[in-house]
Parts: structure tokens; sequence; C-alpha cells
């Protein structure tokens, strides 16, 4: 045997040996990616859930909530802050999942699921007051989206079986 043999002999090898191994690399990625991708969706919805607690809780903000998405405008001043600041929490998630959509992290399929969730509130009018207050606090990207969301003019009907024009703030006992 010459070293050219010798030579040939041992790409050989590396070949036989480094194309198993650079399969198994690319497989192991791929399920840290998805893995990763289904950590991100995880959060988002403990995040979620965490956020909407507020509402079943509280019957006080769960009123607050329904006369807020009527008029923004004439809530006073502390339904007001109670208000913003859950929007604004509620918003800052939504941008949040737009972005985990825009960057491939969350599927079409989930992201139109929240598409049409921010649709149904955004289509109130006492929401669409308080963005017009409170959007220098969201990225100009997600600006957009929710302003192509209003622009649709859609009608408000995620609350249309309720009587909102009766929302009552609860007596204190």
């Amino acid at each position: 045997m010459n070293w050219e043999m010798l030579a040939a002999i041992g790409q050989i090898a590396a070949v036989c040996i480094g194309i198993p191994s650079i399969i198994y690399l690319a497989v192991q990625i791929r399920e840290q990616t998805k893995e990763r991708h289904q950590s991100a969706v995880n959060a988002l919805t403990v995040q979620w859930g965490d956020l909407t607690k507020a509402l079943h809780d509280s019957s006080e903000f769960s009123a607050i909530f329904l006369r807020g998405l009527q008029s923004f405008d004439d809530l006073d001043a502390v339904s007001k802050v109670r208000f913003s600041a859950f929007f604004n929490r509620f918003f800052k998630n939504f941008q949040a999942m737009y972005f985990s959509h825009r960057d491939g992290v969350l599927s079409a399929p989930l992201w139109g699921e929240i598409e049409r969730r921010m649709s149904d509130f955004i289509a109130y009018p006492g929401l669409q007051q308080w963005w017009k207050t409170r959007k220098h606090w969201h990225t100009e990207e997600f600006g957009h989206v929710v302003d192509a969301i209003i622009a649709k003019g859609e009608k408000p009907t995620a609350y249309s079986a309720y009587d909102l024009k009766k929302t009552v703030l609860p007596k204190d006992s």
C-alpha cells in the first residue's frame, strides 16, 4: 500500500463517519428548535392566562372593563388608570405574540386565533379611544397591525349578548 491509497481509505472512512454525524447533528438542532418554539408558545399562554385572571377574579374590574370598552373617555380617572394598565399589558402580550409569529415561532393557525381575538376587542369604541392615547407605548410595526385592524371597521360583537349599558360597579360591602 502506498500513501495515496492510505489517504483515499482515510477519506472514505471520514465520509462514512462524518455524514451520519452531520445528519445526527441536524436532527438534534431541529428537535431543539421545536422545543424552543413550544416553550415560547407555552410562556405566551401562561402570560395570557395570568393577564385574563384579573377579569374573573374581580367583579369590580370586570365592570370597568366592560364600561371601558364602550367608552374609555367616559370612565372616571381611577377606572381609566386600571383600564389602561390592563390593556397596556394586554397589548404588550399581543405584541409579543405578533413578533413571535413574524419570527416563525408562532404558527399561522395560532396567530390567526390571536388576531381574531384582537379584532374582537379592538372593534369596541372605548378600546379605540384608549389606543389613540397609548399607541406610542408600542412599537411602530405593531401599531400598524392594530391600525389595520381598526381600519377594517368591524362591528363590536364579542360582548353583543351582554347589556353593556347597564354595567355598573358593584357596591362595596
